[in-house]
C-alpha cells in the first residue's frame, strides 16, 4: 500500500519536509517512489505537485493525517469526485 506522508529534511531545530509517496513498509527516511510536494512550517510555504498527487489519491493512496490537512488547506480534494474524499 502507497501513502502519502512527509519526509524531513534540513538540519537540526530547522526541519523541512518534502511530501513523498512511500511505500507503507518503509522508513520515514526510506526511499520514496516519488516526491510530490514540498513543507517549510518555518516559513510557512507549501509547494504541491497537484496532478501527481490527484493520481496517486485515484490509485487508492493514503495520506497520513498531516499531509491529509495540509492538502485540504490548498483546496485539492475539490477537484476529486466525491466519492473519493473519504481516506482509512
Amino acid at each position: 500500500m502507497v501513502k502519502l506522508r512527509l519526509k524531513r529534511c534540513g538540519r537540526k531545530q530547522r526541519a523541512v519536509y518534502r511530501i513523498v509517496a512511500i511505500d507503507v513498509r518503509s522508513r520515514r527516511e526510506g526511499k520514496d517512489l516519488r516526491k510530490v510536494g514540498f513543507y517549510d512550517p518555518m516559513k510557512n510555504q507549501t509547494y504541491l505537485n497537484v496532478p501527481v498527487i490527484l493520481d496517486f489519491l485515484e490509485k487508492g493512496a493514503q495520506p497520513t493525517e498531516t499531509v491529509q490537512n495540509l492538502l485540504k488547506k490548498a483546496e485539492v480534494f475539490k477537484e476529486l469526485p466525491f466519492n473519493q474524499t473519504k481516506f482509512n
